[in-house]
């Protein structure tokens, strides 16, 4: 697994491709078909998310979607007021364990 040298080492981020790579060398499974389960665990929850189901992953955390009123916002430079259309949005919540492991 990747890991920082120094725990005050700053992570400098990883995408969808570095997840993949890495996944491919930890379980000597072939890139290709790294990348084909990695898109279909993305579809599978996204498909889900979009249907308003709720993704518990233990140990891990839960990914649901919100969805929020409309109000009457205020645009902070002139004060004008303008409508916010109600809506709905991704949300997670990361898990005790997880909140654990990234508080060393």
């Amino acid at each position: 697994m990747r890991t920082l040298a120094n725990k005050t080492e700053r992570a400098t981020g990883m995408n969808k491709s570095d997840i993949i790579q890495l996944l491919s060398r930890e379980v000597e499974v072939p890139l290709r078909k790294t990348e084909e389960i990695v898109d279909k665990f993305f579809e599978t929850m996204s498909e889900a998310l979009l249907s308003l189901e709720r993704i518990e992953i233990r140990g891990f955390g839960t990914f649901e979607v919100r969805e929020y009123e409309g109000y009457t916002g205020r645009n902070p430079k002139t004060g004008e007021e303008k409508a916010v259309l109600p809506k709905k949005l991704p949300f997670f919540k990361p898990g005790k364990d997880f909140k654990e492991k990234v508080n060393l």
